[in-house]
């Protein structure tokens, strides 16, 4: 068996992994402001000098399992105004788009077990230009373009060090860590590699007196204890390497001007010591941090290797077959890969997927947020909320997450969300099914999932609604894993399937405002989509009838009666779920066509598109013809059923048979369920084949929706002719925006109103595979729209797909297009095979927008290199 395999069964192999952030400062969990400003009090300018109350943050930091030690690695230049200690970004207000790191680095390799770690930081040998980029893109406006590093010239004339990082467990508690630092600049520069190992501050608060301790042991050696850990002894291989030790507390005489009482050590001691000498770090040799120093100078060209290991016990050769384990540990790496990969031969493609899969595995996070002890503060640490003001999360005092969890984006985005992780869990399938199914299983845990039934949507407001894709996650992930591993895990489905019963039943009863089938929700995690905040709060009993929220709930129907059929096939008792979620979503779907008393429907005939409608308080309604992907979304209620299955459910068959006999008028506006497709199958769809084929043609056209790169989120025409719309008194103009967001709606970090989204193009190419799995060749469409050329729908789904991943894969010319003709990313040796899976792609071109590392959902087309399953 393979090796990294075996490890899997053994679920010690995980208790340390990549789970520190990459910026713990900014976010939610560390505010206690009395009004909500979380950028301002926890911000980069204090991270260094301010102990954490919920988690850490490191540079390709590891920790255990809860966080409790942490290691991570720290650099300076001799030439920056601090050490190197995190990633250094702009926050929500500094950026003109919102926040955005400004850094350089790429995640390589990575394996389920976490045995071997690579990662690159691409670390300028000049004074890093910290206040050029906040003055720069303070300077520039939401329709100028992001004043990145790359633009300050820092890299000009290779003037960086190129940082490998890499890790390796030689067992589950002893751990290898390699950094080898090449100098790409024509002349010799130094620099200070700074090891550092720290205690999760737990002890200041108010509830735990405890503190671990470390000490320096002797030349090269760090002596770690700690009741909770296994891991006893810190070695460098570099003797000459001096420790210095300070305490993980917070420097409050420094960012209060509070008087000094006891320890003078803090957290930032080591940081003052390396750059400024200052006797800021403790004589004693103790601390709750502790770093090897090693000064050295890297010739022009030439690289150095530093080795470091932290194991349980002392040994007399802590470096004795350190190379070997390396050896050893790398060459498992790739035939694990190489099993996963069987079926790649392409050469680039084979390097695009595995470094997916690494940034999905590094992005992994200890997440810590008890919502009620957040609120009130702790005994040592008083929290002076203004409950009169905007306070976060205040109906969420149950939630208590202390796990690991797979984050969109370790810096960007370092809390979980719920719609992002239901798209990782589709790739993390491919390469640890265990892991992907207890993550969905932890969203639906009673510390997580609200008494309500409501899934939490992310720490910025737990109550904001995501699309409801947590029930196709969990079969995709089920078929995934039981195609891989020949046997159904039934206990998992069981178990997610009786908890979305709660959360189905939240969102019929809270996001139905009329009671009419029909779903709002909001922004439904598509921001600016609209032509107004479809947050807002409208007037005089106007309320918007949303197209996507109602086709996802049409979706989350189908999806639910599918897992309930595949139970059914074992405990009969689940069959009259399948029946109640059959049923519902005819409801649904009778419910898009006719709003009610006359009232104009989701679907526009004479345009062929569905749209959002506003109902105005005086009884009537106004579409909203705005050609988005919000009218695509019908796509995804879609599901096949085979004839054969139908034959083991006999009382579902009868039902069904009632309903169609006895309610005529639920199934004619539904794809025939009675007309069988290809190969005995039956199709349910919101979308019937003259409809479907509508919606295609305005997808399908390159004047609309279809781009080079896959399937815009905003149909293109209205780049010359906008869309105008009045609500409030308030004109609203839409432009087809190809990639940042030109406005602030919703912080102005994303943007639904032109670019390219991997989840939702997963999602389309899915569906249209579905389709052509009953039409087969009955059903050909022209693409792209007005060529005359034909093709059935798994041959359009098959090229979508290969718009998608051509993002990234080299094209003719020798260019990946997510670089944005970037010349030295394209062809210099040290860039041109590194990518970054960024949030969303620019709709004309291709290039990476938003959060560079956003690897979770854009790793997706890991599974779209692969050869499909048919589920």
């Amino acid at each position: 068996m393979i090796v990294e395999k075996e490890r899997l069964q053994d679920s010690k192999w995980k208790n340390w992994g990549p789970y520190v952030s990459n910026r713990q400062w900014g976010n939610v969990r560390e505010d206690y402001s009395p009004n909500g400003n979380a950028w301002h009090y926890a911000n980069h300018n204090n991270a260094e000098s301010y102990a954490y109350r919920w988690g850490e943050e490191g540079i390709a930091g590891i920790s255990d399992v809860k966080q409790i030690f942490c290691f991570a690695f720290s650099f300076w230049n001799k030439k920056d105004k601090i050490v190197k200690e995190r990633f250094f970004g702009l926050s929500n207000p500094q950026g003109n788009h919102g926040e955005d790191i400004k850094e350089i680095f790429y995640y390589l390799d990575n394996t389920p077990t976490h045995s071997y770690m690579k990662m690159v930081y691409k670390y300028p040998i000049n004074a890093f230009p910290y206040d050029d980029l906040v003055a720069e893109n303070g300077r520039r406006s939401k329709q100028e373009p992001e004043y990145e590093i790359f633009d300050t010239g820092i890299f000009d004339n290779d003037d960086y060090f190129d940082i490998f990082i890499e890790y390796c467990k030689a067992d589950h508690n002893d751990i290898l860590a390699r950094v080898t630092v090449h100098n790409r600049s024509k002349q010799d520069a130094p620099i200070v590699i700074a090891p550092t190992a720290w205690f999760r501050n737990n002890w200041k608060w108010g509830y735990n007196t405890y503190k671990g301790q470390m000490n320096a042991s002797y030349d090269g050696c760090i002596d770690i204890n700690h009741d909770s850990i296994s891991i006893k002894k810190l070695y460098s291989r570099n003797l000459a390497a001096k420790s210095a030790f300070c305490e993980n507390e917070t420097n409050a005489p420094k960012l209060y001007g509070a008087p000094y009482t006891g320890n003078t050590y803090f957290k930032d001691g080591i940081n003052d010591h390396i750059v400024y000498g200052s006797n800021t770090v403790n004589a004693e040799k103790r601390g709750s941090k502790a770093s090897f120093i090693i000064d050295e100078i890297i010739e022009a060209g030439q690289s150095k290797t530093f080795d470091f290991r932290l194991c349980p016990n002392e040994t007399d050769e802590p470096f004795n077959q350190f190379d070997e384990v390396f050896t050893t540990r790398i060459a498992e790496t790739n035939e694990f890969y190489q099993e996963v990969q069987s079926e790649t031969t392409n050469e680039d493609e084979t390097n695009v997927q595995r470094q997916a899969f690494a940034g999905l595995l590094w992005n992994k996070q200890f997440y810590h947020y008890n919502v009620g002890k957040w609120l009130k503060g702790d005994p040592n640490h008083n929290a002076p909320r203004n409950f009169n003001d905007y306070v976060r999360n205040t109906e969420w005092n149950h939630l208590h997450n202390k796990d690991i969890i797979s984050m969109p984006d370790k810096w960007e985005y370092p809390w979980y969300a719920t719609w992002d992780l239901a798209f990782h869990c589709v790739p993390f399938s491919i390469i640890d099914a265990e892991f992907a199914k207890g993550q969905l299983l932890l969203l639906t845990k009673e510390w997580y999932m609200h008494p309500n039934g409501q899934l939490p949507a992310y720490e910025w407001n737990l109550s904001d609604v995501n699309p409801p894709v947590h029930a196709w996650s969990c079969f995709r992930v089920f078929k995934i894993d039981e195609k891989q591993n020949g046997k159904p895990d039934l206990l998992f489905l069981e178990k997610v399937f009786q908890k979305l019963l709660l959360n189905f039943t939240w969102w019929v009863n809270r996001k139905d405002q009329s009671g009419n089938n029909i779903f709002g929700g909001g922004f439904l995690g598509l921001d600016n989509i609209g032509a107004f905040d479809r947050n807002m709060e409208l007037k005089d009993g106007q309320h918007l009838e949303q197209a996507d929220g109602t086709s996802w709930m049409a979706m989350y129907a189908l999806n639910m009666m599918r897992i309930a059929m595949e139970l059914a096939q074992y405990y009969q008792v689940y069959e009259d779920m399948a029946i109640k979620f059959f049923e519902h979503y005819l409801y649904i779907a009778e419910a898009m066509e006719n709003l009610g008393d006359g009232k104009e429907g989701l679907w526009n005939e004479e345009d062929g598109f569905f749209y959002d409608v506003l109902q105005l308080g005086n009884g009537e309604s106004v579409s909203l013809k705005l050609r988005s992907i919000v009218g695509l979304i019908p796509m995804f209620a879609v599901e096949i059923i085979d004839h054969k299955l139908l034959d083991k459910m006999p009382n579902f068959q009868a039902r069904m048979e009632w309903v169609l006999k006895n309610k005529p008028e639920l199934t004619k506006l539904v794809s025939h369920w009675d007309e069988e497709g290809q190969g005995r199958k039956h199709l349910m769809s919101i979308l019937r084949k003259n409809r479907l084929t509508k919606v295609l043609r305005r997808m399908l056209d390159e004047n609309e929706f279809l781009s080079s790169y896959g399937i815009r989120a905003m149909s293109k025409v209205y780049e010359e002719n906008p869309f105008v719309f009045s609500v409030h008194g308030t004109e609203n103009v839409v432009y087809y925006t190809p990639a940042e967001s030109d406005s602030r709606m919703f912080g102005g970090n994303s943007n639904w109103r032109g670019p390219i989204w991997f989840p939702i193009n997963f999602l389309i190419v899915e569906s249209l595979q579905r389709f052509h799995f009953y039409y087969g060749n009955s059903l050909k469409v022209e693409f792209p729209t007005g060529s005359g050329e034909k093709k059935n729908l798994d041959e359009v789904a098959q090229n979508i797909s290969k718009r998608l991943c051509s993002l990234f894969l080299k094209d003719e010319d020798g260019q990946r297009p997510f670089n944005g003709g970037n010349a030295k990313f394209n062809y210099d040796e040290h860039f041109k095979d590194y990518i970054t899976f960024f949030e969303y792609f620019h709709g004309d071109n291709g290039r990476g927008v938003g959060a560079s590392h956003q690897t979770g959902w854009t790793a997706t087309v890991a599974k779209l290199m692969k050869p499909r399953l048919t589920v």
